[in-house]
């Protein structure tokens, strides 16, 4: 069983808050027939309490461990936030709708579509598969109507066109709650700027004394022989230069 998921901040210092990284496929062996690897999902979920981050960046992958996992965090008792930093596609898009609150990162995506399998034998069981997925399909309408609000209709129709959203479309039709904004922090390139600025508006000023400083000296040592314009008017003049 290769695990899929990867949980942080699992320490008794900080136990208010985890972090819940759903990373490639939802499980590469499907867990139709699989008691075990459910149940460990459940025990690392319920190991602690508090709220929950859930980082989604999955194509998709098996739709029974997608409604498990849905179940699950549906059920849980703290508050779920699921933040899609890639994409959220097929089954990965069902588990993002248990968020209490849905964010997407400004250049993800989130894609549904209808279900898909793979069967063999007679056309008993070919028309045994197509009432399967048709099942199937009205499952997962089911989380994405609890979550849009949007009428069964119009998703099974998003769902045969195969949409996908970026972040302000799925905003738009109630699949996500916000965007996730980047930091407003400057850079280490603007933070050089304005040092650089301060540098020369410094200098400028430094200048600018000095110059008055050492022209006013001049001016006054030879003040007896200099017939030239008057002190108080110089200093006038000198001080609309400085900034």
């Amino acid at each position: 069983m290769k695990k899929f998921w990867k949980w942080t901040n699992l320490t008794e210092s900080n136990p208010t808050e985890r972090i819940l990284t759903l990373n490639g496929t939802i499980a590469e062996e499907s867990w139709f027939d699989d008691n075990i690897t459910p149940q460990l999902f459940k025990s690392e979920l319920n190991s602690c309490s508090g709220n929950i981050t859930v980082w989604i960046n999955s194509p998709g992958g098996d739709c029974v461990a997608a409604a498990q996992i849905y179940n699950m965090l549906m059920d849980y008792k703290g508050n779920v936030t699921v933040k899609i930093d890639g994409i959220a596609a097929s089954a990965a898009s069902v588990i993002a709708m248990a968020g209490n609150n849905v964010m997407m990162s400004p250049v993800s995506m989130l894609m549904i579509h209808n279900p898909a399998t793979v069967a063999m034998g007679d056309h008993n069981e070919m028309q045994k598969a197509i009432e399967m997925l048709e099942e199937v399909k009205e499952s997962i309408i089911n989380a994405y109507e609890i979550k849009t609000g949007m009428s069964r209709a119009k998703l099974a129709r998003l769902m045969e066109e195969e949409t996908w959203m970026n972040a302000k479309k799925a905003v738009e039709l109630g699949f996500a709650d916000s965007i996730i904004e980047p930091d407003k922090k400057i850079n280490e390139d603007e933070k050089e700027k304005n040092k650089a600025s301060d540098s020369i508006l410094f200098s400028r000023r430094a200048v600018s004394v000095a110059l008055q400083n050492k022209l006013k000296s001049h001016y006054l040592a030879n003040a007896g022989a200099n017939t030239g314009t008057d002190i108080t008017d110089l200093e006038k003049r000198l001080n609309l230069l400085k900034p």
